[in-house]
């Protein structure tokens, strides 16, 4: 059995929620303008970071359910078997 660990969030990585609202932020400053073209550069690169974060924590979601369904089936290997009474 896969133990998948709890990526919690830290100083160094925010939770999902964060980096998706962060993102949007920045989507947000980047489509405005305004910015030096060092400026966009940054904001862009914080922006594919806060991109691969996200991804991180919804592959470490879609793991943890696989790994629960997975165990849920070994648990019930006939599902259409209704359960005794």
């Amino acid at each position: 059995m896969t133990v998948v660990s709890d990526p919690s969030p830290t100083a160094e990585q925010p939770s999902y929620e964060q980096a998706r609202d962060e993102l949007a932020a920045i989507v947000v400053a980047l489509e405005g303008g305004g910015q030096t073209l060092e400026q966009a550069l940054t904001l862009w690169e914080r922006g594919e970071g806060l991109a691969a974060i996200c991804q991180s924590w919804l592959d470490n979601a879609r793991q943890r359910l696989d790994t629960a369904r997975a165990a849920q089936t070994q648990n019930d290997p006939d599902p259409s078997t209704p359960p005794d009474s």
